[in-house]
Protein backbone atom coordinates (compact mmCIF):
# COMPACT_ATOMS: atom_id res chain seq x y z
CA UNK A 1 0.00 0.00 0.00
CA UNK A 2 1.28 3.20 -1.02
CA UNK A 3 0.92 6.18 1.98
CA UNK A 4 -0.96 8.95 -0.04
CA UNK A 5 -0.68 12.60 1.04
CA UNK A 6 -3.64 14.17 -0.25
CA UNK A 7 -4.42 17.78 -0.83
CA UNK A 8 -6.42 18.53 2.32
CA UNK A 9 -3.51 17.42 4.51
CA UNK A 10 -1.02 20.09 2.71
CA UNK A 11 -3.19 23.12 3.16
CA UNK A 12 -4.72 23.00 -0.56
CA UNK A 13 -7.60 23.63 -1.82
CA UNK A 14 -8.59 20.62 -3.81
CA UNK A 15 -9.46 17.67 -2.46
CA UNK A 16 -9.42 14.85 -4.57
CA UNK A 17 -12.26 11.81 -4.68
CA UNK A 18 -12.37 9.20 -6.84
CA UNK A 19 -15.18 7.65 -8.31
CA UNK A 20 -16.14 4.23 -9.42
CA UNK A 21 -19.79 3.66 -11.02
CA UNK A 22 -20.90 1.30 -13.81
CA UNK A 23 -24.04 -1.26 -14.00
CA UNK A 24 -24.76 -3.74 -11.69
CA UNK A 25 -22.41 -6.70 -11.77
CA UNK A 26 -19.82 -5.05 -13.81
CA UNK A 27 -16.80 -5.17 -10.93
CA UNK A 28 -17.03 -1.68 -9.04
CA UNK A 29 -16.63 -3.50 -5.85
CA UNK A 30 -13.92 -5.55 -6.42
CA UNK A 31 -12.13 -2.63 -8.35
CA UNK A 32 -12.87 -0.15 -5.53
CA UNK A 33 -11.59 -2.38 -2.85
CA UNK A 34 -8.32 -2.85 -4.74
CA UNK A 35 -7.90 0.97 -5.32
CA UNK A 36 -8.60 1.33 -1.48
CA UNK A 37 -5.82 -1.11 -0.92
CA UNK A 38 -3.26 0.60 -3.05
CA UNK A 39 -4.12 4.12 -2.17
CA UNK A 40 -4.88 3.53 1.76
CA UNK A 41 -8.45 4.59 0.87
CA UNK A 42 -11.83 4.55 2.02
CA UNK A 43 -15.06 3.00 -0.07
CA UNK A 44 -17.89 4.84 0.27
CA UNK A 45 -21.93 3.51 -0.90
CA UNK A 46 -23.21 5.40 -3.96
CA UNK A 47 -25.93 2.24 -4.19
CA UNK A 48 -29.19 3.16 -3.34
CA UNK A 49 -29.94 -0.40 -2.08
CA UNK A 50 -27.10 -1.72 -0.74
CA UNK A 51 -27.37 1.50 2.13
CA UNK A 52 -30.42 -1.13 3.53
CA UNK A 53 -28.85 -3.06 6.63
CA UNK A 54 -31.60 -5.95 5.79
CA UNK A 55 -30.38 -6.47 1.69
CA UNK A 56 -26.85 -7.86 2.03
CA UNK A 57 -27.23 -10.73 0.02
CA UNK A 58 -29.27 -9.55 -2.61
CA UNK A 59 -27.58 -6.27 -3.20
CA UNK A 60 -24.48 -7.39 -3.26
CA UNK A 61 -22.75 -5.74 -0.44
CA UNK A 62 -18.73 -6.17 0.16
CA UNK A 63 -18.23 -8.64 2.50
CA UNK A 64 -17.48 -8.93 5.65
CA UNK A 65 -14.55 -9.87 5.48
CA UNK A 66 -14.07 -7.24 2.96
CA UNK A 67 -15.21 -4.64 5.21
CA UNK A 68 -12.94 -5.71 7.56
CA UNK A 69 -9.83 -5.50 5.30
CA UNK A 70 -10.63 -2.21 4.87
CA UNK A 71 -12.76 0.80 5.90
CA UNK A 72 -16.61 1.20 4.16
CA UNK A 73 -18.87 3.51 4.98
CA UNK A 74 -22.30 4.09 4.06
CA UNK A 75 -23.57 -0.24 3.57
CA UNK A 76 -26.20 -1.14 5.64
CA UNK A 77 -26.77 2.13 7.92
CA UNK A 78 -30.59 2.28 7.09
CA UNK A 79 -33.09 0.39 8.21
CA UNK A 80 -35.58 -0.85 5.09
CA UNK A 81 -38.37 1.19 6.81
CA UNK A 82 -36.58 4.08 5.74
CA UNK A 83 -36.06 6.15 2.47
CA UNK A 84 -32.80 7.23 1.39
CA UNK A 85 -33.39 10.24 -1.08
CA UNK A 86 -30.94 11.54 -3.03
CA UNK A 87 -30.40 14.59 -0.76
CA UNK A 88 -30.49 12.32 2.13
CA UNK A 89 -27.57 10.18 0.69
CA UNK A 90 -25.75 13.18 -0.54
CA UNK A 91 -25.35 14.58 2.27
CA UNK A 92 -24.23 11.51 4.23
CA UNK A 93 -21.90 11.12 1.26
CA UNK A 94 -20.02 14.67 2.15
CA UNK A 95 -19.74 13.97 5.42
CA UNK A 96 -18.09 10.48 4.98
CA UNK A 97 -15.86 12.50 2.40
CA UNK A 98 -14.64 14.98 5.32
CA UNK A 99 -14.14 11.93 7.51
CA UNK A 100 -12.31 9.89 5.35
CA UNK A 101 -9.97 13.59 4.62
CA UNK A 102 -10.09 14.28 8.33
CA UNK A 103 -8.23 10.33 8.63
CA UNK A 104 -5.86 11.37 6.01
CA UNK A 105 -7.03 8.73 3.54
CA UNK A 106 -9.01 8.53 -0.04
CA UNK A 107 -12.43 8.57 -0.29
CA UNK A 108 -14.16 6.43 -3.30
CA UNK A 109 -17.11 6.56 -4.53
CA UNK A 110 -18.61 3.38 -5.31
CA UNK A 111 -21.83 2.17 -7.00
CA UNK A 112 -24.50 2.41 -9.93
CA UNK A 113 -27.11 5.02 -8.60
CA UNK A 114 -26.67 7.69 -11.01
CA UNK A 115 -28.78 9.90 -9.49
CA UNK A 116 -27.34 9.87 -6.20
CA UNK A 117 -23.64 10.44 -7.89
CA UNK A 118 -25.51 13.25 -10.03
CA UNK A 119 -26.23 14.95 -7.23
CA UNK A 120 -23.43 14.88 -5.58
CA UNK A 121 -20.82 15.58 -8.52
CA UNK A 122 -23.45 18.35 -10.37
CA UNK A 123 -26.37 19.71 -7.87
CA UNK A 124 -29.29 19.04 -6.28
CA UNK A 125 -32.54 21.17 -5.91
CA UNK A 126 -32.61 22.47 -2.46
CA UNK A 127 -35.62 21.11 -1.50
CA UNK A 128 -35.64 20.63 2.35
CA UNK A 129 -35.37 17.38 4.14
CA UNK A 130 -38.91 16.16 4.57
CA UNK A 131 -39.59 15.48 7.94
CA UNK A 132 -39.93 11.39 8.78
CA UNK A 133 -43.61 11.79 10.21
CA UNK A 134 -44.40 13.76 6.74
CA UNK A 135 -43.45 10.65 5.10
CA UNK A 136 -45.10 8.24 7.11
CA UNK A 137 -48.76 10.22 6.86
CA UNK A 138 -48.41 9.68 2.91
CA UNK A 139 -47.25 6.20 3.09
CA UNK A 140 -50.08 5.51 5.17
CA UNK A 141 -52.38 7.41 2.99
CA UNK A 142 -50.97 5.11 -0.18
CA UNK A 143 -51.12 2.12 1.65
CA UNK A 144 -54.57 2.96 2.52
CA UNK A 145 -56.55 4.87 -0.39
CA UNK A 146 -53.79 3.58 -3.30
CA UNK A 147 -51.82 5.14 -5.76
CA UNK A 148 -54.92 6.59 -8.16
CA UNK A 149 -56.22 8.41 -5.14
CA UNK A 150 -53.23 10.30 -4.29
CA UNK A 151 -52.61 10.65 -8.07
CA UNK A 152 -55.42 12.88 -8.36
CA UNK A 153 -54.92 14.38 -5.06
CA UNK A 154 -51.66 15.64 -6.83
CA UNK A 155 -53.18 16.50 -9.85
CA UNK A 156 -55.66 18.86 -7.86
CA UNK A 157 -53.35 20.80 -6.15
CA UNK A 158 -50.02 20.31 -8.53
CA UNK A 159 -51.17 19.39 -12.07
CA UNK A 160 -47.71 20.40 -13.32
CA UNK A 161 -46.37 17.76 -11.49
CA UNK A 162 -48.44 15.45 -12.14
CA UNK A 163 -48.90 15.88 -15.62
CA UNK A 164 -45.01 14.35 -15.67
CA UNK A 165 -45.98 11.59 -13.77
CA UNK A 166 -47.74 7.90 -14.48
CA UNK A 167 -50.68 7.79 -11.64
CA UNK A 168 -48.87 4.05 -10.70
CA UNK A 169 -45.58 5.73 -10.28
CA UNK A 170 -45.86 5.35 -6.63
CA UNK A 171 -42.59 6.81 -5.11
CA UNK A 172 -42.79 9.74 -7.15
CA UNK A 173 -46.29 10.46 -6.68
CA UNK A 174 -45.60 9.95 -2.90
CA UNK A 175 -42.58 12.37 -2.86
CA UNK A 176 -44.49 14.98 -4.74
CA UNK A 177 -47.16 15.14 -2.09
CA UNK A 178 -44.32 14.98 1.03
CA UNK A 179 -42.08 17.88 -0.74
CA UNK A 180 -45.95 20.23 -1.17
CA UNK A 181 -46.73 19.00 2.38
CA UNK A 182 -43.80 19.78 4.22
CA UNK A 183 -42.76 23.17 2.29
CA UNK A 184 -45.90 24.75 0.90
CA UNK A 185 -44.33 24.79 -2.19
CA UNK A 186 -45.12 22.07 -5.35
CA UNK A 187 -42.43 20.28 -6.64
CA UNK A 188 -42.01 21.72 -9.82
CA UNK A 189 -41.48 25.22 -8.23
CA UNK A 190 -38.48 23.81 -6.56
CA UNK A 191 -37.09 21.75 -9.32
CA UNK A 192 -36.42 25.31 -10.96
CA UNK A 193 -34.54 26.82 -8.48
CA UNK A 194 -30.86 27.26 -8.86
CA UNK A 195 -28.99 23.67 -8.13
CA UNK A 196 -26.73 23.49 -5.08
CA UNK A 197 -23.57 22.37 -6.59
CA UNK A 198 -21.19 20.33 -5.18
CA UNK A 199 -18.71 21.47 -2.61
CA UNK A 200 -16.18 23.84 -4.27
CA UNK A 201 -13.03 21.81 -3.03
CA UNK A 202 -14.22 19.08 -4.25
CA UNK A 203 -12.18 17.42 -7.50
CA UNK A 204 -14.00 14.47 -9.30
CA UNK A 205 -12.28 11.96 -10.84
CA UNK A 206 -14.45 9.52 -12.25
CA UNK A 207 -13.84 5.72 -13.54
CA UNK A 208 -17.28 4.40 -15.47
CA UNK A 209 -16.74 0.45 -16.03
CA UNK A 210 -18.73 -0.33 -19.55
CA UNK A 211 -18.73 -4.30 -20.03
CA UNK A 212 -19.67 -5.55 -23.57
CA UNK A 213 -23.49 -6.85 -23.05
CA UNK A 214 -22.92 -10.30 -23.60
CA UNK A 215 -20.39 -10.67 -20.56
CA UNK A 216 -22.66 -8.17 -18.50
CA UNK A 217 -25.22 -10.07 -19.33
CA UNK A 218 -23.78 -13.36 -18.34
CA UNK A 219 -22.27 -11.64 -15.18
CA UNK A 220 -25.30 -10.83 -13.87
CA UNK A 221 -27.56 -14.26 -14.48
CA UNK A 222 -24.09 -15.72 -12.48
CA UNK A 223 -24.04 -13.77 -9.62
CA UNK A 224 -28.34 -14.03 -8.81
CA UNK A 225 -27.86 -17.92 -8.99
CA UNK A 226 -24.98 -17.15 -6.06
CA UNK A 227 -26.82 -14.70 -4.63
CA UNK A 228 -29.81 -18.01 -4.37
CA UNK A 229 -26.88 -20.31 -2.98
CA UNK A 230 -25.62 -17.39 0.02
CA UNK A 231 -28.97 -17.14 1.49
CA UNK A 232 -31.48 -14.96 -0.57
CA UNK A 233 -34.33 -16.76 -0.03
CA UNK A 234 -33.72 -16.35 3.65
CA UNK A 235 -33.03 -12.48 3.14
CA UNK A 236 -36.48 -12.20 1.67
CA UNK A 237 -38.68 -14.13 3.64
CA UNK A 238 -37.31 -11.74 7.05
CA UNK A 239 -39.26 -9.32 4.40
CA UNK A 240 -42.43 -10.61 4.19
CA UNK A 241 -42.05 -11.71 7.38
CA UNK A 242 -41.83 -8.47 8.52
CA UNK A 243 -44.68 -7.14 6.53
CA UNK A 244 -43.23 -4.07 5.16
CA UNK A 245 -44.81 -1.41 3.00
CA UNK A 246 -44.58 -2.74 -0.60
CA UNK A 247 -44.33 0.80 -1.87
CA UNK A 248 -40.72 1.13 -0.08
CA UNK A 249 -37.67 1.02 -2.59
CA UNK A 250 -36.19 -1.81 -0.64
CA UNK A 251 -38.89 -3.61 -1.04
CA UNK A 252 -38.15 -3.23 -5.25
CA UNK A 253 -34.45 -4.00 -4.79
CA UNK A 254 -33.66 -6.61 -7.69
CA UNK A 255 -34.51 -9.69 -6.96
CA UNK A 256 -36.84 -9.48 -4.08
CA UNK A 257 -40.43 -8.89 -5.56
CA UNK A 258 -39.92 -12.52 -7.92
CA UNK A 259 -38.72 -14.15 -4.87
CA UNK A 260 -41.82 -12.46 -2.42
CA UNK A 261 -43.76 -14.20 -5.53
CA UNK A 262 -42.09 -17.39 -5.26
CA UNK A 263 -42.70 -17.44 -1.52
CA UNK A 264 -46.27 -16.74 -1.91
CA UNK A 265 -46.68 -19.77 -4.16
CA UNK A 266 -47.19 -17.99 -7.28
CA UNK A 267 -44.17 -18.57 -8.78
CA UNK A 268 -41.77 -21.87 -8.91
CA UNK A 269 -38.14 -21.33 -7.80
CA UNK A 270 -36.52 -21.84 -11.10
CA UNK A 271 -39.17 -19.50 -12.57
CA UNK A 272 -38.89 -16.72 -10.01
CA UNK A 273 -34.69 -17.06 -10.30
CA UNK A 274 -35.43 -16.53 -14.40
CA UNK A 275 -37.78 -13.46 -13.55
CA UNK A 276 -35.16 -11.96 -11.44
CA UNK A 277 -32.28 -12.65 -14.08
CA UNK A 278 -34.13 -10.98 -17.03
CA UNK A 279 -35.07 -8.13 -14.80
CA UNK A 280 -31.78 -7.87 -13.28
CA UNK A 281 -30.16 -7.63 -17.37
CA UNK A 282 -32.74 -5.10 -18.20
CA UNK A 283 -31.97 -3.06 -14.93
CA UNK A 284 -28.05 -3.46 -16.28
CA UNK A 285 -28.90 -1.95 -20.02
CA UNK A 286 -30.64 0.49 -18.36
CA UNK A 287 -27.59 1.82 -16.11
CA UNK A 288 -24.71 1.52 -19.06
CA UNK A 289 -27.15 3.86 -21.28
CA UNK A 290 -27.62 5.99 -18.33
CA UNK A 291 -23.96 6.96 -17.72
CA UNK A 292 -22.94 7.13 -21.20
CA UNK A 293 -25.41 9.74 -21.51
CA UNK A 294 -25.25 11.69 -18.35
CA UNK A 295 -21.86 11.09 -16.87
CA UNK A 296 -18.45 12.29 -18.28
CA UNK A 297 -16.06 10.16 -17.03
CA UNK A 298 -12.20 10.48 -17.02
CA UNK A 299 -11.30 6.39 -17.32
CA UNK A 300 -13.79 4.01 -19.39
CA UNK A 301 -13.15 0.63 -18.94
CA UNK A 302 -15.27 -1.10 -22.04
CA UNK A 303 -14.17 -4.42 -19.91
CA UNK A 304 -15.51 -6.37 -16.82
CA UNK A 305 -13.24 -5.41 -14.20
CA UNK A 306 -10.08 -7.53 -14.14
CA UNK A 307 -7.14 -7.70 -11.89
CA UNK A 308 -5.17 -7.19 -14.86
CA UNK A 309 -6.53 -4.00 -15.12
CA UNK A 310 -4.88 -2.94 -12.08
CA UNK A 311 -1.91 -0.68 -13.49
CA UNK A 312 -3.26 0.99 -15.96
CA UNK A 313 -6.15 2.24 -13.63
CA UNK A 314 -3.78 2.71 -10.71
CA UNK A 315 -1.50 4.61 -12.97
CA UNK A 316 -4.57 6.91 -14.23
CA UNK A 317 -5.24 7.63 -10.57
CA UNK A 318 -1.84 8.53 -10.00
CA UNK A 319 -1.34 11.29 -12.69
CA UNK A 320 -4.99 12.92 -12.63
CA UNK A 321 -6.19 12.03 -9.38
CA UNK A 322 -3.67 12.80 -6.25
CA UNK A 323 -1.36 15.79 -5.61
CA UNK A 324 1.29 14.03 -3.99
CA UNK A 325 1.98 10.69 -3.33
CA UNK A 326 4.82 9.32 -1.95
Amino acid sequence: MQSVSLALMEGKSHQPVLVVAGPTASGKSALALSVAEEFDGVVINADSMQVYTELRVLTARPSLADEARLPHRLYGVLPVTEICSAARWREMAIEAISAAYAAGKLPILCGGTGLYLRALMQGLSPIPRIPEEVRQDIRDRLMRDGPVALYEMLQNIDPETAAQLEPGDRQRVARALEVLTATGRPLSQWQVEPLVGPPPELRFQTIVLEPPRAALYASCDDRLLAMVRAGALEEVEVLRQGGFDPSLPAMRALGVPAFLRHQSGELGLEEAIDVAQRVTRRYAKRQTTWFRNQIISNFLLKSQYSFKYNEEIFSFIRQNLLTHYE
